[in-house]
């Protein structure tokens, strides 16, 4: 394929307006954005120009795209539902080895079951135990930052853009290269956060400290067997190839909604909205990309962008204020335009580690970076923890991350 081929740039304007759609209409249209059919209105206004451009241009294009969506929806509603009816429950001592051990565990879960069932998971538990401590806000800040963000990074079951990338021929195991990156922000992270909550704790009142020792309850499990359906996710993810490792997602996600009392789901707050959401939204997402993708594979030599550490910033940056899925895609494809690789398994791995690490560690840098940094954000507020405005958010995620990433450039591109 040749550069005449590339689609006219003017092709892009859905895809950028998509993409100003999800970052903008929380903040200027709430309420009008909550509903899932405006959100499918805007995915098919702006999915139409480019449907109808590649039915007369190159039909194909369009059916590999619809089967990289439908195994990504299929693979996030699964980890969704099935986590969903996960209940974990207790109110152990809110001390700062507690908290610091709970994201901890949150950042190695958030691999395996993904960053939005590792918060779904974690963070009721989480909020119940430092129920009685007036100083939370900190608390939730770090659990955006490394369970809804950074500890995703060594799976393509993780974050969404990884398996985008897995689904784009990158090996399944090669994510745990990224091991390096993972451990060195979230042991900075974490011994950050301890000195932190230990400054907190001493500050907090007496009869607070008091309340928490009484109010101990020991944390307990229910709906263990969606951990077994988990783990059968994860298999089928590793080793089968589609159609059957969607059509075992999808069977286990029916299974655990079918064995899962509703009780659980009930008290997990499940509905089927969040899931609902994401698949309107990037169905729009992935029909618009189209011509940007092919663009930068054929043309992407032009914007400049060589080195390891400007991919690292530039899918990161933008992966702050729009979804970082098809921000990686996009850097994806950057990268196979520089003509150093024709297939994504070629592309040099410092590049392609830059571009994973970049987008899903800077989708913490707000509030719309990646997805449950809302829903965080949400039930922290209804269990009273008054959360940061989305300005006030970025003032934590600035003065504590960027001065991470620049350490991560320094280290590792």
């Amino acid at each position: 394929m040749t550069t005449a081929l590339a689609p006219p740039i003017y092709t892009v304007i859905p895809f950028v307006a998509m993409l100003l759609a999800i970052a903008l209409c929380p903040l200027w249209l709430p309420h009008w954005w909550e509903a899932n059919r405006n959100k499918l209105i805007v995915s098919a206004v702006l999915g139409l120009p480019v449907l109808a451009l590649y039915l007369a241009r190159r039909p194909g294009a369009l059916g590999t795209m619809a089967e990289e969506y439908v195994s990504f929806i299929i693979l996030l509603g699964g980890l969704y539902v099935i986590s969903g009816g996960i209940l974990l429950r207790g109110d152990l001592p809110a001390t700062p080895v507690v908290n610091t051990a709970f994201l901890a565990l949150g950042s190695l879960l958030a691999s395996f079951v993904g960053t939005t069932g590792a918060s779904m998971l974690l963070i009721r538990p989480l909020l119940q135990t430092n129920r009685e401590r007036t100083r939370v806000r900190h608390t939730v800040v770090f659990f955006i930052f490394l369970v809804s963000n950074i500890g995703g990074m060594l799976t393509p079951l993780g974050d969404p853009p990884l398996f985008l990338g897995y689904l784009q021929g990158v090996p399944f195991t090669w994510t745990f290269r990224l091991w390096p990156h993972w451990a060195f922000q979230v042991a900075l992270l974490l011994t950050l956060y301890f000195v932190w909550d230990t400054h907190q704790y001493e500050n907090e009142p007496p009869t607070a400290l008091r309340q928490d020792h009484l109010r101990v309850e020991p944390l307990r499990l229910q709906g263990a067997i969606n951990v077994v359906w988990l783990g059968l996710v994860v298999l089928a993810v590793a080793l089968l190839h589609e159609p059957w490792r969607e059509f075992l997602i999808a069977t286990l996600a029916l299974v655990s909604l079918w064995m899962t009392p509703r009780a659980i789901r009930e008290a997990n707050g499940f509905t089927f909205h969040p899931i609902v959401e994401v698949a309107v939204v990037f169905f729009g997402i992935f029909l618009t990309m189209i011509p940007a993708l092919e663009l930068l594979r054929l043309r992407g030599g032009e914007l400049g962008v060589y080195a390891p550490w400007q991919f690292f910033w530039a899918s990161g940056m933008l992966s702050s204020f729009l979804d970082n899925a098809p921000t990686y895609l996009t850097f994806l494809a950057l990268a196979q335009g520089l003509g150093l690789a024709r297939e994504v398994v070629d592309v040099p791995h410092v590049i392609l580690a830059a571009i994973s690490v970049g987008s899903v560690s800077m989708g913490a840098n707000s509030y719309i970076g990646n997805a449950p940094n809302f829903m965080v954000k949400s039930i922290a507020e209804e269990q009273g923890v008054k959360m940061p405005s989305f300005g006030g958010y970025m003032v934590y995620s600035g003065a504590i991350l960027l001065p991470l990433f620049a350490l991560v450039t320094l280290v590792f591109f």
